[in-house]
């Protein structure tokens, strides 16, 4: 009975925490944020994206001498489809290029997460027309977020 207790429990936390925030997919990585946002990038730019930043959270924060855990940004995109959006909806301008954010909870256990095209294509109302690229983008962020991660 206690096992079954704690395996619900664990369920609970483990659920709420990959359901923290509307719009955004969240997972685990196996390594440590800097190794999983060099992985990122590197097949993000082997799939024809561009890494327009890099944005290294924990050393800027040091530099205003605070300590958070490490986190990382990663800026990126592909100009050409991101281009055909924002035609169809210049507001979606203000959520790309996309971001990767990786980061280590208290835990030291390494998450990355990004926001569900689906869900910016919601939240700027693109037609049906417009959205004929975001299950293709949707698909391809999950696979490359799941090799950077190391749980494939």
């Amino acid at each position: 009975m206690l096992k079954i207790t704690l395996i619900l429990i664990f369920s609970f936390l483990y659920s709420f925490q990959v359901s923290a925030a509307e719009g955004l997919i969240i997972s685990k990585s196996r390594f440590k944020v800097p190794h999983t946002a060099d992985r990122f990038k590197g097949i993000a730019q082997k799939n024809g994206l561009i890494i327009f930043k890099h944005i290294f959270h924990s050393n800027n924060a040091r530099s205003a001498g605070k300590t958070i855990r490490p986190m990382e940004l990663v800026i990126f995109g592909n100009p050409k489809i991101g281009s055909e959006l924002m035609k169809c909806s210049p507001t979606i301008g203000i959520d790309l290029p996309q971001k990767l954010l990786v980061w280590q909870d208290e835990m030291e256990q390494t998450w990355i997460g990004y926001n569900h095209p689906i869900y910016i294509a919601d939240r700027h109302h693109l037609n049906k027309e417009c959205r004929t690229y975001l299950s293709k983008i949707a698909d391809a962020l999950a696979m490359f977020t799941k090799k950077a991660s190391g749980i494939e």
